[in-house]
């Protein structure tokens, strides 16, 4: 052999082994992104449900794992394939370890491995909140055991009719994202809307859209950088040369920056400021975006395709919440089935011969071809998708059930469906104040038979001669707090209680929106301060604290006076003005 055949065997066996590093490296950032889905759809959701969202992620990862090495990659990646449309199944990663390691199987099998879990675990936003557990670990199986494996073989196992076709999705907006999107979608249907998100008429039209806010959007923008992160992995892992791994990462870094400075203009003309949790939306919006073509577009390209994701994810959440009437919590539709279309038929447009993959997009070539291509892929990925999982709902639903009881639902999953009291151990769940629709609960009466009343006692009043006591009763605005106690330790004020309360007067505060719909501001958030006095005049107090707390606009506050009948100091058991003094 020649030095110079032997020199390229060398490089070329090197190239492949770096290929297989970066490989499973890229492999390790796609898994880590089920850390920022757990998140992004933890903070969209109640805190009453937190454990169960974390629980679904977790398991869609751990069920998938089980039934891709049984079946699934077989199904997806054997080299023995029928028609184009199916792999002939075999176990040779449980039957022949050591045959599988030398095939070079194994960094392309946790490879798909990820990207499997990935659009298992797309669906657990969008039927967050009322979806039975048991029911969502059987789906996560199916999608993983059959769905996901054979349509991704149609794209990615050369032996593929629509790869062999020139159907291109480098890294699955059609074959990850739009699969997720769509079952999302039917999910979410066929799961019906959370309790109290929709308020029906008699005749049973809704009347009136709640916003269900999240409860904490600090996860959910944690989650947006984790999947961000793990994106370049998602995209590049699979780059061939250092060419193309650095056009992935221009590309997949434009789009989602675009989109997110779209919504962020966009929500902010159309509501006034701009939306945060639609703007987390909008960042994997680009995303999802730029999937198919990462390796397609040129900079000009992942600018268009971030520009139109951005409106787009907006669009497709309000469409879906205000006029079809369907509840997605965390916008997995808007994100990953719209902008997962989206993406894909972007390539047919926007695909540059320039840049690494050399595709020829309608714009650049005037062909159509690619388009159409791209076109009848993603719908036979589609339609594939749609088909198995509406059986498979359906199934569910009339078999061990799809959704939680009314009950359950409204005591929240973490409890019902884990045994958690909380998510957050240490923080009581915060109060709601939508209206279930209890329209079948008995009122009231207020009279009681005698033999079941629990007797009232009426005790006496103290009277021992003591000075007069008043509670007087604050009512403000958190900003002006730290004025107000330091007006009544002026005055003589030793001791006061504040709680955190929320409340409203007639206006109900100034509306504000949540990814398009307006939230009623019922309950605001205010300071109460409660203050016994004896020495000190009523009439003092009250003055001093209108002085602090007026500003002249609505929602000063109100200020309440009670007459107390004693007061008793636990420490030395002294009662009365005594129990007032702080003296030693």
């Amino acid at each position: 052999m020649l030095p110079e055949e032997l020199a390229k065997l060398v490089k070329e066996a090197a190239t492949k082994e770096v290929f297989a590093v970066w490989l499973l490296i890229g492999t390790a950032f796609i898994f880590f992104m089920q850390a920022g889905f757990a998140m992004v759809e933890t903070g969209f959701t109640r805190a009453k449900n937190a454990g169960n969202i974390i629980m679904k992620n977790l398991m869609d990862f751990c069920i998938g794992t089980v039934v891709f090495v049984l079946l699934g990659f077989s199904l997806m990646m054997a080299e023995d394939y029928v028609l184009g449309i199916v792999g002939v199944p075999n176990l040779n990663i449980l039957t022949d370890f050591g045959g599988f390691l030398k095939s070079g199987n194994a960094p392309a099998f946790v490879f798909n491995l990820v990207f499997c879990a990935t659009a298992a675990t797309i669906v657990s936003g969008a039927m967050a909140e009322r979806t039975r557990f048991l029911s969502y670990c059987i789906y996560s199986g199916v999608i993983s055991l059959f769905v996901y494996p054979i349509e991704a073989g149609w794209v990615w196992n050369q032996a593929g009719w629509l790869i062999k076709l020139g159907f291109h999705d480098f890294a699955g907006s059609a074959a990850i994202h739009s699969v997720g999107g769509v079952t999302a979608l039917i999910g979410a249907i066929m799961v019906g809307p959370r309790l109290g998100k929709y308020v029906k008429d008699k005749a049973g039209k809704v009347t009136k859209v709640n916003a269900i806010p999240g409860h904490s959007v600090t996860l959910g923008a944690l989650g947006c950088f984790i999947l961000w992160f793990g994106w370049y992995g998602f995209n590049g892992a699979a780059a061939w040369n250092g060419d193309s791994l650095a056009s992935i990462f221009v590309t997949t870094t434009i789009a989602p920056a675009v989109a997110t400075c779209t919504t962020m203009i966009f929500t902010w003309i159309k509501n006034g400021k701009p939306d945060v949790s639609m703007c987390i939306n909008a960042s994997l919006a680009g995303l999802v975006g730029i999937t198919a073509g990462c390796d397609a577009l040129d900079a000009v390209g992942a600018t268009v395709v971030g520009l139109v994701s951005g409106f787009l994810v907006v669009f497709v959440v309000e469409f879906l919440d205000l006029k079809l009437h369907i509840d997605d919590p965390v916008g997995a539709v808007g994100v990953h089935f719209a902008n997962g279309v989206w993406g894909t038929i972007a390539v047919g447009l926007l695909a540059n011969p320039s840049a690494p993959a050399g595709l020829n997009g309608l714009f650049y070539t005037g062909s159509f071809r690619l388009l159409g291509v791209q076109a009848l892929g993603i719908v036979c990925i589609l339609a594939w998708t749609a088909v198995m999982m509406t059986l498979t709902f359906l199934i569910l639903k009339k078999t061990v059930g799809l959704r939680v009881s009314v009950e359950e639902e409204i005591k929240g999953l973490d409890k019902t469906e884990h045994g958690l009291p909380s998510a957050y151990a240490d923080f009581v769940p915060a109060v709601e104040s939508l209206d279930y629709g209890f329209e079948g609960a008995v009122a009231v009466s207020g009279e009681t038979p005698v033999a079941e009343a629990v007797p009232v006692k009426k005790m006496p009043a103290i009277d021992d001669g003591s000075p007069k006591f008043t509670k007087v009763e604050i009512i403000c605005k958190e900003p002006r707090f730290e004025a107000l106690k330091n007006a009544m330790m002026e005055i003589g004020i030793t001791g006061m209680t504040v709680s955190h309360v929320l409340g409203c007067g007639v206006q109900k505060g100034q509306p504000e929106y949540y990814r398009g719909v307006p939230v009623e501001a019922n309950l605001l958030p205010k300071i109460q301060v409660d203050i016994v006095v004896s020495k000190v005049p009523v009439r003092s107090v009250i003055e001093t604290a209108k002085k602090v707390l007026y500003t002249g606009h609505i929602g000063d506050g109100k200020i309440f006076v009670y007459d107390v009948e004693n007061v008793v100091k636990v420490r030395t058991g002294e009662e009365g003005y005594d129990a007032l003094q702080d003296v030693e």
